[in-house]
């Protein structure tokens, strides 16, 4: 089966080397919480990151890590690839966040954004509950695709016009598990 399923998914390009390290990454990744533990310091409550399903796990789970602020998980699943890697046009929330979120700090984690279609649409239904703030932090930018205007709050990287994976990031549903970011073909 596994032959199988790497004949429908392109190789890793660039001859197997990382767009972004591993390396890269983890500090990166470290000097982002840095910052919004400092920016959130003073905050009564614990901050509520708000992870996009299923590409931002990698990356919140060594954010949250990160922080030395109190910080509290939920989820919002939101899909506009399918299994292909052009985006159909078309977000689709499978999932919402279940806690409350009125008057509390929010910070939504995205692994990539690119043509601003998601993240809006998230945004959109996450101020519908009337949060005290609501920010984003994105891996990953890739502007060469924005269709829709996106205030990125903290930003890891700015890429090409490249498709990516690696660090939770896939095609379908495949290479999540490399430590880097890989441009595909």
């Amino acid at each position: 089966m596994q032959a199988g399923l790497a004949q429908l998914a392109p190789p890793v390009g660039d001859g197997g080397k990382p767009l972004i390290s591993a390396r890269r990454i983890a500090k990166r990744v470290r000097q982002l919480g840095q910052q919004i533990s400092q920016l959130y310091a003073d905050s009564e409550q614990p901050l509520v990151l708000v992870v996009v399903l299923k590409g931002a796990t990698v990356f919140a789970a060594d954010l949250l890590r990160s922080l030395s602020i109190p910080a509290e998980l939920e989820f919002v699943r939101a899909s506009s690839y399918g299994s292909g890697s052009q985006s159909s046009g078309r977000v689709k929330l499978a999932h919402m966040v279940d806690g409350p979120l009125r008057d509390r700090d929010i910070l939504l984690v995205e692994d990539i954004v690119d043509s601003g279609r998601t993240i809006n649409v998230i945004r959109k239904e996450l101020k519908s509950h009337k949060p005290a703030s609501l920010r984003l932090v994105a891996l990953l930018d890739r502007p060469a695709r924005r269709e829709l205007p996106v205030q990125i709050d903290f930003t890891g990287f700015t890429i090409p016009d490249r498709f990516v994976v690696g660090y939770g990031l896939d095609y379908a549903g495949l290479y999540r598990e490399l430590p880097g970011v890989h441009a595909l073909g």
